[in-house]
């Protein structure tokens, strides 16, 4: 991970505070230039690491906010390469690490390696792929070594102990740890299962670990940040800026960076 912007950017985050926050929107909502604007303001409001989403017809993972948000994008007529101008568009304001989180099929049908080489020219770090596990990833995983791109796999508390080392050892960025069983969106508490997750992939070698799926309040974040480097945080951003714009986006954001500080003593 030596040459990952988004593992510095962690690695930053950990040094100056208690952890990272990384941001969830989809590309597209509510249309193509107010998702720019709001990636880059929350960069500017305090995500370490921006997460732009591929709007999908079919969002197995996804809560009913996000659903509802990406499929406002594909009905305005969302369009693939959309993804890549939107990338070129917030890397040229602001110097945040940027993935691309994207179920495979997209990327299938638009070519692994075209993929990466034109997520690549717009200035995108990597991609996100929640429904592709290491072993049946080889193409994505010569694509994003041909073009220095970070490849991020998840891990579930149900993942066997060789599940875990394969995902530690295939993926670059971080690992995407899920916090529970389930679609995403916010819960009450953080589930248990996300800490002894996170070190069990601690023991097989993940350098670097961020929980993410139903983190919803800056204490879940702080709660998160005791034993993870990173926070992933998606439906609480993607409501604010439904309901607020990208002011009261920008609020929630600020909101939940708050939990990435060190406690008072």
């Amino acid at each position: 991970m030596s040459g990952s912007r988004v593992a510095a950017a962690i690695r930053a985050a950990k040094e100056s505070r208690r952890g990272a926050l990384i941001g969830y929107l989809p590309v597209g909502f509510p249309d193509l230039d107010t998702s720019v604007d709001a990636a880059i303001a929350m960069a500017r409001s305090g995500a370490d690491v921006l997460e732009f989403g591929v709007p999908y017809s079919d969002p197995v993972m996804d809560g009913l906010v996000i659903q509802e948000a990406t499929q406002t994008a594909l009905e305005r007529g969302f369009r693939l390469p959309q993804v890549f101008e939107a990338v070129r568009r917030v890397r040229e304001a602001v110097d945040t690490p940027i993935l691309v989180m994207t179920y495979w099929n997209p990327v299938l049908q638009y070519g692994a390696d075209r993929f990466a080489a034109d997520l690549k020219a717009a200035g995108g770090d990597g991609l996100i792929t929640p429904d592709i596990t290491p072993d049946s990833a080889a193409d994505w995983i010569e694509a994003s070594e041909r073009h220095g791109l970070d490849r991020v796999f998840l891990a579930a508390p149900t993942s066997s102990d060789e599940r875990l080392d394969m995902v530690a050892r295939s993926t670059t960025g971080f690992v995407y740890t899920v916090s529970t069983m389930g679609i995403t969106g916010e819960r009450a508490e953080l589930d248990a299962a996300a800490r002894k997750l996170t070190g069990r992939l601690r023991e097989h070698g993940a350098e670097l670990a961020c929980v993410g799926i139903g983190l919803s309040t800056a204490e879940h974040v702080a709660a998160a940040l005791d034993y993870a480097d990173g926070a992933i945080v998606g439906t609480v951003f993607v409501r604010a800026l439904r309901d607020g714009g990208i002011e009261g986006l920008a609020a929630a954001v600020r909101e939940l960076a708050a939990g990435t500080r060190a406690l008072s003593a």
